[in-house]
């Protein structure tokens, strides 16, 4: 009996044993076929990421390519304004320049013609004073020849 339920114990413990060999295989296929499957998927994905990482290198050349031409442009434009503010400063320096010539000018006009003005009245006075004196002159030669015509007749006599 005892043998016997040695053998039977035995027996079962071969049958159990071979069952959780055929599990263990089973097991180990499907966990074989897991791997497969998570190296096709993680294969798929690690492409999916690498052409996601070229597009945004590709992408991220570009935008550095924009940007370095958007600094240029902005380095030219800061460039011209600079010339164009430095060509303001002199036209106001040469502004201010020739409104100060132009405001000597004018002084100077002013001067003048104060200057003719006064020189028209000095000429007029000193023409009324020719005329006068022109005057005097004929009337004085006018005397002079009534005077020799008046001393010729008073020598006739």
């Amino acid at each position: 009996d005892e043998l016997r339920a040695e053998q039977d114990h035995s027996n079962s413990q071969f049958s159990a044993k071979k069952s959780l060999e055929s599990q263990l295989s089973e097991i180990e296929g499907r966990l074989a076929d897991a791997e497969t499957a998570a190296m096709k998927v993680g294969k798929a994905a690690m492409s999916k990421l690498e052409m996601r990482i070229r597009e945004l290198e590709a992408e991220l050349g570009s935008t550095q390519s924009r940007t370095a031409e958007c600094m240029k442009g902005f380095q030219r434009a800061e460039r011209k304004v600079k010339e164009l503010q430095f060509a303001q400063d002199e036209d106001k320096k040469n502004q201010d320049r020739m409104s100060e010539l132009a405001g000597k000018l004018q002084q100077k006009i002013k001067t003048y013609k104060q200057q003719i003005e006064e020189a028209e009245e000095i000429a007029a006075l000193n023409l009324a004073k020719f005329r006068r004196a022109q005057q005097e002159l004929e009337e004085t030669e006018d005397r002079a020849k009534m005077a020799d015509a008046n001393l010729s007749v008073v020598r006739m006599m």
